[in-house]
């Protein structure tokens, strides 16, 4: 067993999303705690969201699962079924393929802390049916629905 020393783990500010779809996650902190530890298969991120960051743009994935627990804190669940807030010991889980897109909004005047967890799979595409995006693996970045790629950052 291997104790991860979290000051030691790298913290992640914002999202890698073209813009303009990176401005609403731009405040989030995250930390890759599954990659610090040598997890291959599932990933595992503590996330920071500060009051008014979003955890993503809404998005669904196709073969990856994904759960979310609230470590800390307080954050609005929006999916395509409405808002929920999520407090300290919630938790979400969304089945890959399930088509619910799904994020958290931080609509508090704390940070929220949540623990990530997702499966990794190579062949996972994300899709985020309020805005005009495509995560594509072929190419591994983002494209338009129309299959045109954004430009890289």
């Amino acid at each position: 067993m291997q104790k991860l020393d979290l000051a030691r783990i790298p913290k992640r500010r914002g999202s890698d999303y073209p813009p303009p779809f990176d401005r609403e996650p731009a405040s989030r902190v995250r930390q890759r705690l599954g990659d610090a530890g040598g997890l291959t298969q599932f990933g595992v991120n503590l996330i920071e969201l500060p009051p008014g960051a979003w955890s993503s743009q809404r998005h669904w994935h196709t073969e990856e699962d994904e759960f979310v627990f609230v470590v800390s804190g307080e954050a609005v669940l929006i999916t395509d079924d409405g808002e929920e807030i999520l407090r300290a010991g919630d938790c979400a889980a969304f089945p890959r393929n399930s088509r619910v897109g799904h994020h958290l909004v931080n609509r508090s005047t704390m940070t929220a802390v949540c623990l990530e967890v997702g499966s990794r799979c190579a062949s996972d595409a994300a899709y985020y049916p309020d805005i005009d995006m495509i995560f594509d693996p072929v190419i591994g970045w983002y494209t338009r629905q129309d299959g045109t790629p954004y430009p890289r950052k």
